[in-house]
């Protein structure tokens, strides 16, 4: 028995050593891929944190323009009714008061033209973000040897 066993571990070790370890030029290649990727990691995530600030701010504007709509609304409100006679119009005349609402109106598009384009520039934000999100998640499928893959998986990396 302890001969046995002497022999099986003995041509355990002998194939354990002869097996080839990895070359210089793949242990180069490797660690470069894992660099690039850790780069690459690194670049997706400072996008992501750009597009997170960049989507705060947006929405940090549109709550200052819908403040600002409000206020121009109340204003409005005040100035038809002194239009119309109802309220105590002072020494205000009616051609002034005209410009005033006039300008009040021209705002109010300003403003609303605004928001529009803040949420053009969100909807962006959210697409970059999709792309982003189906890159990072195709390079997850192509990093799989397509050997190692059924045709769910094929049919998916396709679909992505």
């Amino acid at each position: 028995r302890k001969q046995a066993t002497e022999y099986s571990t003995s041509s355990s070790d002998e194939e354990f050593e002869s097996k080839p370890s990895l070359t210089h030029k793949a242990k180069r290649a490797l660690r470069k891929r894992r660099k690039l990727e850790k780069e690459t990691k690194q670049l997706i995530k400072q996008e992501e944190l750009k597009r997170l600030h960049k989507a705060q701010a947006i929405q940090r504007q549109l709550e200052e323009l819908e403040e600002r709509q409000r206020t121009l609304e109340i204003f409005g409100v005040e100035l038809e009714r002194e239009l119309r006679g109802e309220a105590d119009s002072g020494t205000k005349d009616e051609n002034q008061m005209l410009h005033e609402w006039f300008e009040l109106v021209m705002e109010k598009n300003k403003l609303m033209r605004y928001e529009s384009e803040l949420l053009i520039i969100a909807q962006e934000l959210e697409l970059e973000d999709h792309q982003s999100r189906l890159e990072q998640k195709l390079r997850e499928k192509m990093a799989i040897d397509d050997s190692l893959k059924d045709e769910m998986d094929l049919n998916e990396e396709d679909e992505i």
